[in-house]
């Protein structure tokens, strides 16, 4: 190919394929050329995915680049690594499944996790009520208000009304009186989220357990729980093992996590599992035989890479119990270091006292708010000068006039880097409060103080 119409000195094509190649070299470079400024994968405090993994790690999923999941018939021994990795997931769970393979599916990510796990509980509602011969047409779905957008979509998609709990100060996590209030004969399940993606908190599914299972004894329905656990997942089990949030509680029937967040591997993969065979509705598994065989997979997408499954295998031989707990209890101990500086920073208040997950979220203090003529979405785009990424964003609904920042640690994060990211922070406030003239997200705060119910821009 000699690249007569495109090469280096032109503009990369934008509307069209161009009419002729060029050399793998040229368009290898032309794309390398286009991500290399962008804000390095390490340095992104915003992302809760994986952005490191060791040399083997990496080899294995290149190695396997080419290899569908879907073909189980080609790659037999993929499939049954897949169900492997479901077993383990379920069993640190602590799955009652007794049969010799747990019942779950593997994702993309946690977003088709979850949707997954909130199809089925729809389904279950649904043959139910087509059971007792009453309508099945209004079903709804309870949950924060700090939810992650996949459950909105869920909803729009599946026709489901979203009844969300409204969070603030005082009820910082899921509301379970409020909560409890807001169920009736149409709810499908209640969501609680272990790692809220806006401040990193778990929401008390313990408690939620006992509140459902005293309503579920007076209204006689059977109102179940599906756990959002896209962070909180593949840490409870190492950190806090103890804590009762899973298959342990009576009604905790499905729980979604993400294989490319804690689970430590590159993206996409989430995983859902079901506590028992029985609570996947037999119209979610669908099979076909033009592959060689008959196949019958579970899932919103059918084909999908196999070496995020490789990897997520991988990790779970070589790190082991052991090595999961050790990558997280240095990933939240480098967190809580984060969170002790920046709550000393005299312009900074913490949200939370502690701790549940490796992130956290934080604010500037009220009454140095009065007087600062700048916002943390000024602090976002000076640190972006110095390659982080540590996004600003307002909070959910009730509460969308507070705005934050928030930082989540993964695996690769070390004491200096924080210690970098922490001398930067302080860097960038010095500079700001030399302003001598608010900017402009800080007029735009004020005027919509003033007029009540503003709307961030950023």
């Amino acid at each position: 190919m000699d690249g007569k119409l495109y090469n280096l000195q032109e503009p990369a094509p934008t509307e069209f394929i161009p009419e002729h190649g060029t050399s793998a070299e040229k368009a290898y470079q032309t794309v390398k050329d286009e991500t290399f400024p962008q804000t390095q994968p390490r340095l992104n405090l915003a992302t809760f995915v994986t952005t490191y993994m060791d040399d083997y790690g990496t080899r294995l999923m290149n190695e396997a680049v080419g290899i569908n999941y879907i073909d189980e018939t080609e790659y037999p021994r993929v499939a049954v690594m897949c169900g492997r990795c479901i077993n383990m997931v379920a069993n640190m769970w602590n799955s009652p499944e007794q049969n010799e393979w747990k019942t779950g599916a593997v994702g993309i990510g946690s977003s088709e996790a979850c949707m997954l796990g909130g199809v089925a509980a729809w389904i279950r509602w649904r043959e139910r009520r087509k059971a007792a011969g009453k309508p099945y047409d209004k079903p709804n779905l309870i949950m924060s208000s700090a939810y992650q957008v996949v459950w909105e979509k869920f909803c729009q998609l599946w026709q489901i009304e979203l009844r969300t709990v409204p969070v603030s100060r005082k009820h910082p996590t899921l509301d379970i009186e409020t909560a409890i209030e807001m169920c009736d004969e149409n709810t499908i399940c209640i969501v609680p989220i272990e790692g809220v993606t806006w401040t990193g908190m778990n929401d008390d599914v313990e408690a939620l357990n006992d509140a459902l299972e005293q309503y579920n004894r007076i209204t006689g329905y059977d109102i179940p729980i599906h756990v959002d656990a896209a962070s909180g997942g593949f840490i409870l089990p190492f950190l806090n093992p103890d804590k009762k949030w899973d298959f342990r509680l009576k009604w905790v029937l499905s729980i979604s996590t993400s294989g490319h967040k804690y689970g430590l591997v590159y993206p996409g993969l989430g995983w859902v599992v079901w506590k028992d065979k029985q609570y996947l509705p037999k119209e979610m598994s669908f099979s076909v035989n033009y592959l060689g065989a008959s196949i019958t997979q579970v899932g919103l997408n059918f084909s999908r890479p196999a070496a995020q499954i490789l990897a997520q295998y991988y990790n779970f031989i070589h790190l082991g119990m052991e090595g999961y707990r050790e990558v997280h209890s240095e990933s939240m101990a480098i967190a809580e270091y984060c969170h002790e500086k920046i709550g000393e920073m005299d312009c900074f208040m913490n949200y939370a006292d502690k701790l549940d997950n490796p992130l956290f979220i934080w604010m500037m203090k009220p009454e140095y708010e009065k007087k600062a003529k700048w916002t943390l979405f000024d602090l976002q785009d000076k640190l972006m000068q110095s390659g982080w990424m540590v996004p600003a964003y307002t909070m959910p609904k009730d509460i969308e006039d507070m705005v934050v920042m928030r930082i989540v640690v993964r695996q690769g994060m070390s004491r200096d880097m924080a210690d970098m990211l922490i001398g930067d922070i302080r860097n960038a406030v010095a500079e700001l409060e030399k302003l001598e003239y608010p900017t402009a997200s800080r007029i735009e705060v004020n005027d919509g103080k003033k007029h009540k119910g503003h709307v961030f821009t950023h």
